[in-house]
C-alpha cells in the first residue's frame, strides 16, 4: 500500500502515475469498473460512476473485488466513504427484480416488479414517471407491470439509481436449426467465454477489441440459441461481410439468409438488417417497422451497438421478450446514452481489455502517434480570424497536413496504408495528391467491395476513405492508419480507427497509427479527448514534430 500506483480521492477520482512499474496491472483491474477522464503525460485521472458499478456488477464483478483493487493498489488508505459508497451502489443492483408471475417465465405470465424491500419497492412505485407503468398491486411485495413497459420501466428505474435485474425470460422465437461448421477453425477461450456468459445473461453486451472477432461471438451464439435471428449493422458493406462469415463459419446456407437494407428486402430466418433501414421514414412514420414482427425472432443482434441511432432505442424498448445481444469495442457514447444501452440491450456482459487479447496474439500489436503540424503564417492569420465555429474545420483540413502525409507513406513504402479523413474536400485533394483511390459516402457498394478487395489482396497498397471505412470493415493486411481529421472528440471514432490495423496480420507488421494535429489550434485541444480511450487501454501516444519525418 505504501508505494502503489493509484491516489483514490474521496470525490471518486482515482489518480494513476502513468511512470509506477505497476501502472498497467493496476490501469487493467481499475477499468473494469472505473472511466478515464482525463489522460495527460504523467497521472491519468480515473472517475468511479454508478453505471459502471452496475455494469462490472452485471458482468460477476462484486463489490468486494473492486474495493480489493483499490486497498491492493493504492498509496494511501481508501477514504472510508469511497469504501462505503462502492458498496451501497452495487448492492442498489438487484434490489428490484422484474420477472413473470407463475412458473411460465417466457411465456404470457403477468410482468410483476419485485422486491423484498418495501421502502425501495414504496419509492420507486410512488415516482410520477414510475406509477402510471405499474397497473396493480400483486402483493405486499410486488406490483404488476403493464405488458407493453418492460424496457421503459428499466430505463425509469436507471434514472432514479435503482437499476432492476430482469429475470422475466424470453420468447424462444421459431427454432431455426444452426451449428458452427467444422472445417478447422474453433473459438478462441475468449469468445467461448463471451458467448457461456451472455447465453446465461440471456440479454447484455459483448465488448471486444476491434478484430478480435466479434463475429464470431455472434455466430455461436446464434447456434446456442437455434432460433431465428435478426442481426442490425452499420451500413451495407458490414452486412454483406456478416453474411460471408455465417455462411463460412455456420451451418447457415445463403437461402437461409436475407439481407433487408436500401437495395434489397429479403426476409429469411436469419435477416441483416441496417440501422439505416430500420430508421427511414415515409411521411413522418418509420416505414419498416414491420421487420422487427416479420418473423418470431429468438434473438437480436446489435452490431457496433455504442452506434446505435437513438430512435432505435426507442423501438428496442418494445422488444424486451426478445433475447439481445450488443457487439461493441466500446461503450463509450458520445451523446451519453450508455444507461439506455444498459436498461435496453442489457448489461455488460463481458469485456476483454485490448491489451491482454494484443499479449495472447490475437490481434495485431500497435503504435500510436500524434504529429504536430505548423500552420504557415498565413493559414495561422485566417484561423485566428475565424468564427469558433469554423475553427476546427480550418485546423484539420490545413493544406500543411498533404505534405506530412506523403512523407509518412513514403516511410511505410510496401506497407498497406489507409488515409482517413472527415471532410469530402479534403479527401478529394488527398486522392488526387497521392495518385490513390478513395472511397466515401457516395461511392456504390458494389464500387467500395472491388477496392476494400483490392486492398486487401494487394492490389493497391494506399486507400483514402471517409468515416465510412470506420467500421465493420475487415481489410486485415492494413498497417497503417493516418488520422488527417475526425469529428472533433470523438473517442468511439478514435477507437474505430485504430480497430481498422488490429487484425492480425500475415505480414507481421507492427500497427501505426497517426494522428495529424494542427498545432496550438483545437484540433489539438480536440485530440486529447479522442485518445481517452485508447489510453485507458493502455495504448500511449508519441509525440512527433511534423518536420522530424522529412529528415
Amino acid at each position: 500500500m505504501a508505494d502503489g500506483p493509484l491516489i483514490v480521492q474521496s470525490d471518486r477520482t482515482v489518480l494513476l502515475e502513468v511512470a509506477h512499474p505497476d501502472a498497467e496491472s493496476a490501469r487493467h483491474e481499475l477499468a473494469i469498473f472505473a472511466e478515464l477522464e482525463r489522460a495527460p503525460e504523467h497521472i491519468h485521472t480515473y472517475r468511479i460512476t454508478r453505471l459502471g458499478l452496475w455494469n462490472a456488477r452485471a458482468a460477476g464483478h462484486g463489490a468486494d473485488d473492486m474495493l480489493a483493487t483499490l486497498e491492493r493498489w493504492s498509496r494511501f488508505p481508501v477514504p472510508p466513504s469511497v469504501s462505503i459508497d462502492i458498496s451501497e451502489t452495487v448492492g442498489r443492483y438487484g434490489r428490484l427484480v422484474i420477472e413473470r408471475n407463475g412458473a411460465d417465465k417466457g411465456g404470457d405470465g403477468e410482468l410483476i416488479l419485485r422486491s423484498t424491500d418495501a421502502a425501495v419497492l414504496a419509492e420507486v412505485s410512488r415516482n410520477k414517471r414510475i406509477q402510471p407503468l405499474l397497473i396493480g398491486r400483486l402483493s405486499s411485495d410486488a406490483f404488476i407491470i403493464d405488458a407493453w413497459a418492460r424496457g421503459h420501466i428499466k430505463q425509469e428505474l436507471l434514472k432514479i439509481g435503482w437499476p432492476a435485474e430482469d429475470l422475466a425470460g424470453y420468447t424462444p422465437g421459431t427454432p431455426h436449426p444452426i451449428d458452427l461448421a467444422e472445417n478447422g477453425w474453433h473459438l478462441r477461450p475468449y469468445q467461448r467465454q463471451a458467448v457461456d456468459i451472455f447465453t446465461q445473461g440471456g440479454s447484455g453486451v459483448v465488448v471486444l477489441p476491434c478484430g478480435a472477432g466479434k463475429t464470431l461471438v455472434g455466430a455461436a451464439a446464434m447456434a446456442d440459441t437455434k432460433t431465428t435471428t435478426l442481426i442490425l449493422v452499420t451500413n451495407t458493406v458490414s452486412a454483406r461481410q456478416w453474411r460471408d462469415e455465417l455462411l463460412k463459419r455456420t451451418s447457415l446456407t445463403a437461402e437461409e439468409i436475407g439481407e433487408y437494407s436500401g437495395q434489397a428486402k429479403e426476409i429469411r430466418p436469419v435477416t441483416i438488417a441496417t440501422y439505416q433501414i430500420l430508421t427511414a421514414k415515409r411521411k413522418g412514420e418509420y416505414a419498416h417497422l414491420a421487420l422487427l414482427d416479420a418473423l418470431d425472432w429468438g434473438l437480436i443482434v446489435y452490431d457496433e451497438v455504442h452506434l446505435l441511432p437513438a430512435p432505435v432505442f426507442k423501438l428496442t424498448a418494445d422488444l424486451q421478450a426478445r433475447r439481445r445481444l450488443g457487439l461493441t469495442a466500446t461503450l463509450v457514447r458520445e451523446d451519453g446514452r450508455e444507461g439506455d444501452v444498459f436498461s435496453l440491450i442489457g448489461p455488460k456482459r463481458f469485456d476483454a481489455p485490448w491489451k491482454e487479447i494484443e499479449a495472447q496474439g490475437f490481434i495485431s500489436p500497435a503504435v500510436c502517434y500524434e504529429v504536430r503540424v505548423d500552420l504557415p503564417a498565413g493559414d495561422r492569420l485566417e484561423y485566428a480570424a475565424a468564427a469558433d465555429d469554423e475553427r476546427y474545420r480550418l485546423a484539420a483540413t490545413a493544406p500543411a497536413k498533404i505534405g506530412v502525409v506523403r512523407d509518412l507513406v513514403a516511410r511505410h513504402e510496401g506497407e498497406r496504408i489507409l488515409i482517413i479523413g472527415q471532410y469530402l474536400d479534403q479527401i478529394d485533394v488527398l486522392a488526387e495528391a497521392l495518385n490513390a483511390p478513395k472511397i466515401t459516402g457516395a461511392t456504390p457498394v458494389d464500387e467500395r467491395e472491388v477496392l476494400y478487395q483490392a486492398f486487401r489482396v494487394g492490389e493497391i497498397s494506399v486507400l483514402v476513405v471517409s468515416k465510412v471505412a470506420n467500421f465493420s470493415i475487415d481489410l486485415p493486411e492494413a498497417s497503417v492508419a493516418i488520422q488527417v481529421s475526425g469529428s472533433f472528440g470523438s473517442r468511439q471514432e478514435e477507437a474505430q480507427r485504430l480497430g481498422r490495423l488490429l487484425r492480425p496480420k500475415q505480414s507481421n507488421h507492427t500497427a501505426s497509427f497517426y494522428t495529424l494535429i494542427a498545432r496550438d489550434t483545437v484540433d489539438q485541444d480536440f485530440a486529447q479527448n479522442r485518445q481517452r480511450f485508447l489510453a485507458e487501454q493502455g495504448y500511449a501516444y508519441t509525440i512527433l514534430d511534423a518536420h522530424s519525418l522529412a529528415a
